[in-house]
């Protein structure tokens, strides 16, 4: 039986190679050979990934498919495929609301045994229901940003930001990067952001921001205020999953305005709030998790049309065999915007 290597997470200290067999392809399914997959800002949250370990991680993949099962006509050997993870089954009442992850379907789904792997299978339903062909002119590195910038065109689109309004942006990882370059796309007025990383300050606004607060420099909150001339900002996107950073993204948004919560926190985490300045300020607070199929296919025509794109987002590359060099890149978040795996 023929064998692959595997990234078998157990703790965020301790991943191992280890070997397993090459999957086996049943009816509607897909075998693909990984060519690239990033490292998701998920897969270096500590606390989220040990209660999945043991688990070969990654879910931003692309690759080649080698071999398809029968009843299969969608694809074929060759084609070159960016696939999500999760997929809905596009008939229960979530789906046929537009609330793709609220699906039973798409919350069971998954690649097997995961994309840091030589080789993935690719379920029935993934593949008829979120795997898209990448254009000859599209690289699998531009191919393994579709799954993260597919969920932040799900949260500017759940932020209902309009052309004109402003935005400020807490924490500018690599979603918080996406953020920037989306909003500036969708014709936001200021795009504001805050990390306490100089590097990814001065790439945001190489990016589009018009300017990004250093912490250390003082109160954020009071820094927003004195740019905005009092304003404050009609749209805040909170990165972080702290309630530090939502209770910071609450104080930084205008009247009217609306705060999304883009990163979970703990289970155990709990925030306040006073449903009094929520109610008079009209205040929405609003949670955005994943992605849906429609917004892949929204990010995959961004990065089509050059709005994002492997040169300006992936700043670290990679071999397999060096992924402990890469998770330890991508987990101290210093000169690095985007880390990804590319494989042989």
């Amino acid at each position: 039986m023929a064998v692959m290597k595997v990234a078998r997470l157990y703790d965020s200290s301790d991943i191992r190679f280890e070997d397993e067999p090459i999957p086996q392809v049943g009816p509607g399914e897909a075998l693909v050979k990984t060519r690239a997959c990033g490292i998701c800002s998920g897969d270096v949250m500590g606390w989220y990934m040990k209660k999945k370990a043991p688990l070969v991680f990654g879910h931003e993949p692309a690759g080649e498919i080698v071999a398809v099962g029968s009843g299969v006509t969608d694809v074929r050997p060759g084609d070159r495929v960016f696939v999500h993870h999760h997929a809905p089954c596009f008939t229960c009442r979530a789906c046929q609301r537009g609330e793709f992850v609220q699906c039973a379907t798409w919350r069971s789904s998954r690649i097997v045994p995961g994309g840091m792997a030589e080789y993935f299978l690719v379920p029935k339903e993934n593949l008829a229901g979120d795997t898209l062909r990448l254009p000859d002119d599209l690289s699998f590195a531009d191919g393994s940003l579709v799954e993260p910038a597919a969920c932040v065109v799900k949260s500017l689109r759940k932020s209902g930001l309009q052309g004109g309004e402003s935005v400020f942006i807490i924490g500018l990882g690599i979603m918080g990067q996406l953020h920037v370059a989306l909003a500036r796309q969708a014709n936001a007025g200021q795009i504001i952001g805050t990390d306490f990383v100089a590097y990814r300050r001065e790439r945001a606004q190489q990016l589009g921001a018009d300017i990004s607060f250093d912490p250390a420099q003082g109160d954020v909150v009071e820094q927003l205020r004195a740019y905005t001339k009092g304003a404050m900002a009609e749209v805040v996107i909170v990165g972080p999953g702290s309630v530090e950073a939502m209770e910071l993204g609450l104080k930084c948004v205008a009247k009217g305005g609306t705060v999304v919560l883009f990163t979970t926190s703990t289970p155990e985490a709990r925030l306040a709030v006073s449903p009094y300045d929520l109610y008079f300020n009209e205040i929405r607070l609003i949670p955005s998790y994943s992605c849906g199929p429609n917004d892949t296919r929204e990010a995959l025509q961004l990065i089509r049309d050059g709005v994002v794109t492997a040169d300006k987002f992936i700043t670290h590359r990679y071999p397999f065999a060096a992924l402990h060099d890469a998770y330890r890149t991508a987990s101290e978040a210093r000169d690095s915007i985007k880390t990804i795996i590319e494989f042989a």
